[in-house]
């Protein structure tokens, strides 16, 4: 078989992955003036699992981008206080106005990401669904020069590139094909069961814990909430394998028997489904020709709902490094992703355990809002960098 020819870059940047991380890399970039490919396996608009819940830094961008005002239109109720339940106790926080924020939002995916898409397209990024990675192309040293595509109908197309940015996700398809090697991990992940739920009040974030145990209630739009119980991974085939819904019930009540009736009492849309969080862990995410975004590169459990908001920063933060266009610049963006996650990281390991006595969990949850603090004003002072370095 010939091997593939990639010849000269056709694009500045190749983003694999159309999800939030990939697709704003594009926007940014291609508002830059760069020439950028945006590839998802997956069509146009398909859902996928998330929290949805977007905090301070997330929706600091959002309105920077321009992306805000029709996220809102579309439905999506704004959140302007969270509630953190220990046992019997709860503690109500109200979102203050800060960096022209005074709420946050938990948007389905279904309706973000391809907003994201959207605006990435009027930028003047291709995009192109229902095509996958093959392989990547390898020049001098070992760089990467490009990317092999393969469409829905078996057709292929080597693709000449600056930089190959890995967007897709946990099991990344870039990350396997350069080796990319984790310096950081983190404990086992979490189980949890989620669905959507109609009639619930929506009076902003709901987020639980008990003995050994952890729920949310996130709203989101069409007056759904996105309903979670969690519980250690290593419970969760005795907890719900064989009866999802009885164990869902069980482990909301044991979280807040409130709760447990408030659900009882709405309507669940569609069913209940059910995962187990993969450990944590940090990647080394960039070398030569390529790069890494989102949870490709970074990912910690999902019970800190702190994703989305991680994507969309990483996004921000290497489309300065591509533009930048050196080493340097390169190492700069994982450094500085490293030194604003790794509190996150920690915080997010040690409350998603669920061992910890609750005095414990309200403290680390001080922590987390410290670091969600100083990333917030690290995202609210980002300026405009330089257009696209030649």
């Amino acid at each position: 078989m010939q091997a593939p020819h990639f010849g000269s870059p056709a694009y500045d940047a190749v983003i694999v992955g159309a999800r939030c991380a990939g697709a704003a890399t594009a926007l940014l970039l291609a508002r830059a003036g760069a020439r950028v490919l945006v590839v998802d396996r997956q069509k146009y608009g398909t859902d996928t699992v998330s929290t949805h819940a977007l905090m301070r830094g997330a929706v600091i961008q959002l309105h920077r981008w321009g992306v805000l005002p029709a996220l809102m239109a579309a439905g999506t109720p704004a959140v302007t206080a969270a509630t953190f339940h220990y046992g019997t106790e709860a503690t109500r926080v109200a979102v203050k106005p800060e960096h022209g924020v005074d709420f946050l939002c938990a948007p389905r995916r279904t309706l973000l990401d391809p907003l994201l898409v959207d605006a990435a397209r009027a930028a003047g990024a291709e995009i192109r669904h229902d095509v996958a990675v093959a392989g990547l192309g390898f020049g001098a040293g070992g760089r990467v020069i490009g990317v092999e595509l393969r469409d829905g109908a078996q057709n292929s197309a080597a693709i000449g590139a600056c930089v190959v940015i890995g967007a897709d996700g946990r099991q990344s398809t870039v990350a396997k094909l350069v080796g990319a090697r984790a310096y950081a991990e983190g404990r086992a992940g979490s189980g949890y069961v989620y669905g959507y739920y109609s009639g619930l009040v929506d009076d902003g974030y709901h987020w639980y814990f008990g003995d050994g145990v952890a729920a949310g209630a996130i709203p989101t739009n069409d007056g759904q909430h996105c309903v979670f119980t969690g519980v250690p991974g290593e419970r969760f085939a005795e907890v719900f394998r064989g009866d999802l819904d009885g164990g869902f019930r069980r482990v909301a009540a044991a979280n807040s028997p409130a709760l447990a009736e408030a659900i009882d009492g709405a309507r669940l849309d569609g069913r209940l489904r059910g995962f187990v969080s993969m450990p944590g862990y940090m990647r080394q995410s960039h070398g030569a020709g390529w790069a890494l975004v989102g949870d490709a590169g970074y990912f910690k459990d999902p019970l800190t709902a702190h994703g989305i908001t991680d994507a969309l920063r990483d996004a921000e933060l290497l489309s300065r490094a591509v533009q930048a266009g050196s080493t340097d610049a390169y190492a700069r963006y994982q450094e500085e992703r490293d030194a604003l996650s790794q509190p996150l990281f920690e915080v997010t390991g040690a409350i998603a355990g669920l061992d910890r006595p609750l005095d414990e969990v309200k403290r680390l949850h001080d922590r987390l809002s410290e670091a969600m603090k100083a990333e917030a004003c690290r995202i609210a002072g980002l300026s405009a960098p330089d257009t696209l370095a030649a």
